[in-house]
């Protein structure tokens, strides 16, 4: 086994995952403001060293060390969920991180079956190589089992559930904002480049599992009851429209895949923020129905909220509108069979948000649940919400500044990696 380098580098994709993790961490640090009384000294190295290690990942010129610092996200998480989370966290924290290790394992063989075959582990030599096809099955096989736990694809997800709903406020932003994007990542430099004719002998497999995920993840989120849990389960659905994405072959589709990555990690922050940092700091209770007429009591919040829904739902000129469509659009020219089906995601994604923040918003008088009014957003609440919301929309009106600086690397991804392999 060959000795490894640590060297960091940054390109026109790892940019934008670079920039998303750091606006996202201040976010989720000052989301828990009020929430953590106790360790804080603690909680705060937390997620400083998940900050460190998350840009670590998405910096790495090699392999061996790209594996390492992917499973090395595993403890801090494991610690924050099982010590902030709520009632049911130390099931959650095990979840969690026996369902990822064990799919890390696959991709921990792959990357040492190539390292054996090549001698080396770093990232621009492997690029330059060429495996046979029955070896780049297994290759195949192996990475995208470690990325389908992390994206999550169905029957994979119920650690996201359980992750989600006990973690605290900052967990769950951090999970559904960078976490759930590093398969995204993955994909991008492992699969793509490295193992470009199983690529194309596994899409449709990948297509038909896309396109399950996200309308078995639809349905789920349409009877939940549970705020945060409708949240959690809609990143189910929306990491698997950009699954399709990346593996459309189209440089459009990869694109997409990478902004409505972006753009899920604004959107999923804010709606988690409203759910478990405004409305379950003020009133104890997750559940929807408990809800009524918020509008009339919070009506900065419910403007804030509704945006958010709206980008959740991809509606145009939100930044989730440009990821979906050519998300979708790569899709299409694909397999237009699985495009179609894969296109109901806009129609159930309407329709869970919508319901969503009508029983919240409106839907007669404030509860009588309460006994107490509850107040609107203050000024680190507002601020917060603020950032995500200008984010979504001005990038959705105005997209330009991520798709010219995407443009040369995916080109240059799509060109160097599968035309070749197409020959």
């Amino acid at each position: 086994m060959s000795s490894f380098d640590f060297y960091l580098g940054v390109d026109g994709i790892s940019i934008y995952f670079v920039l998303l993790t750091t606006i996202i961490m201040p976010i989720s640090l000052l989301s828990n403001w009020t929430s953590i009384s106790e360790n804080v000294r603690s909680f705060v190295v937390i997620i400083l060293l998940l900050e460190t290690l998350l840009l670590a990942v998405f910096m790495v010129l090699d392999i061996l060390l790209f594996y390492i610092f992917f499973e090395s996200i595993l403890p801090p998480l494991f610690i924050l969920i099982g010590m902030f989370g709520s009632s049911n966290r130390v099931r959650a924290s095990f979840y969690l991180f026996l369902y990822t290790l064990l799919g890390s394992l696959f991709l921990l063989l792959s990357i040492l079956t190539m390292s054996s075959i090549m001698g080396t582990t770093d990232f621009d030599a492997l690029y330059k190589t060429n495996f046979n096809f029955t070896t780049q099955l297994f290759i195949f096989a192996g990475i995208f089992i470690a990325f389908a736990v992390k994206t999550p694809t169905i029957f994979l997800n119920t650690w996201l559930l359980k992750a989600h709903v006990e973690s605290p406020l900052s967990g769950s932003i951090i999970l559904a904002g960078i976490v759930l994007k590093l398969s995204l990542y993955g994909i991008l430099r492992l699969i793509l480049p490295l193992v470009p004719k199983a690529y194309f002998f596994f899409t449709p497999m990948v297509y038909v599992i896309g396109v399950i995920t996200i309308i078995y993840a639809s349905f789920s989120t349409l009877r939940t009851i549970d705020v945060k849990e409708l949240i959690a389960y809609s990143s189910v659905s929306h990491a698997a429209v950009y699954l399709l994405g990346v593996f459309s072959n189209s440089i459009q589709g990869i694109e997409g895949g990478i902004v409505l990555g972006l753009a899920h990690g604004f959107v999923s922050s804010g709606l988690f923020i409203c759910a478990g940092g405004v409305l379950y700091d003020r009133s104890s209770t997750r559940l929807i129905s408990f809800y009524r007429g918020i509008a009339q009591i919070m009506p900065i919040f419910s403007i804030l909220f509704f945006i958010l829904c709206l980008g959740n739902a991809g509606t145009p000129l939100s930044l989730n509108f440009v990821g979906e469509f050519m998300s979708l659009y790569g899709t299409f020219e694909r397999s237009p069979l699985l495009g179609a089906l894969a296109s109901s995601s806009i129609v159930f994604s309407a329709a869970y948000t919508i319901y969503m923040f009508n029983r919240i918003a409106f839907a007669g008088s404030f509860s009588k649940f309460f006994k107490f009014n509850i107040p609107d957003l203050n000024k680190r609440e507002f601020m917060i919400l603020l950032t995500l919301v200008v984010l979504t929309v001005l990038l959705g009106i105005y997209p330009a500044p991520i798709l010219d600086g995407l443009h040369y690397s995916v080109s240059s991804l799509v060109y160097h990696s599968l035309i070749p392999s197409r020959l």
